[in-house]
């Protein structure tokens, strides 16, 4: 287990009034294994005879979902509705006869019920402030797997309630009108550079970058610090001993 690096880590749980969290990838897997599987059966019914690679298959599918995530407003369309409508554009561009609703099924059965890191539960029955849920996918999903695994997270916003998809600060100010605390009294935990860490540290809340993967770090790294686990993260904040 890494040991938080900056010396300001020990210096900031002191202010801690509440934690803004990540979910999936923070708190219970991501659907890497069941995202690969859809792009193999995307390629197992392409009728296009070129060459396609799952990897090209992927690239494709996450510009589109990215591109499409990238509307707000009146746009702004949920998680669900997206993951159809990037695949099917996916399924359009290498001629495959894949079902996009049939195929996303099984990832959307995952948000649902997602594996829980073995460290979080330790991590949220010891936190001493409270915590409030950041996330991308869809309410209903999210509240799903809080409730699947039995969770003590009373606090959640998702983009779907503010029509908005971190790492855009409408998401964090919302936590924070949640909580009713300022930018200097939370810290926000996260495993994305870019939705949750670039995203905190844009409007100026400090940040913690959960590595399990152990990815390479950017130079420079906007958190505190970096753990490789959630529980790592437990002596930077209020908690129970």
């Amino acid at each position: 287990m890494r040991e938080p690096h900056d010396r300001r880590s020990s210096e900031h749980s002191g202010h801690v009034r509440a934690v803004l969290l990540d979910f999936y990838g923070t708190v219970v897997a991501e659907d890497d294994a069941i995202v690969a599987d859809i792009y193999r059966q995307v390629l197992d019914q392409c009728t296009d005879p070129r060459e396609v690679s799952a990897t090209q298959v992927g690239s494709y599918r996450w510009r589109a979902f990215r591109e499409e995530m990238a509307a707000d407003g009146a746009a702004f369309r949920c998680q669900r509705d997206i993951a159809v409508s990037s695949l099917a554009r996916t399924v359009r561009r290498f001629g495959s006869a894949a079902d996009p609703e049939a195929l996303c099924a099984s990832q959307f059965a995952f948000w649902r019920e997602p594996d829980l890191f073995p460290d979080a539960r330790a991590f949220l029955e010891l936190i001493d402030v409270p915590v409030c849920v950041v996330s991308n996918i869809d309410r209903a999903d999210v509240l799903a797997a809080i409730a699947y695994h039995g969770l003590p997270l009373a606090h959640v916003v998702t983009s779907e309630d503010v029509g908005r998809y971190k790492p855009h600060p409408a998401m964090f100010e919302a936590a924070l009108d949640l909580l009713g605390l300022p930018v200097g009294a939370v810290l926000h935990i996260g495993d994305s550079l870019s939705a949750d860490i670039l995203g905190a540290h844009t409007l100026g809340i400090p940040s913690v970058w959960v590595n399990r993967s152990g990815k390479p770090r950017p130079d420079p790294l906007h958190a505190i610090t970096e753990v490789d686990t959630l529980a790592a993260a437990l002596p930077l904040v209020p908690h129970r001993r």
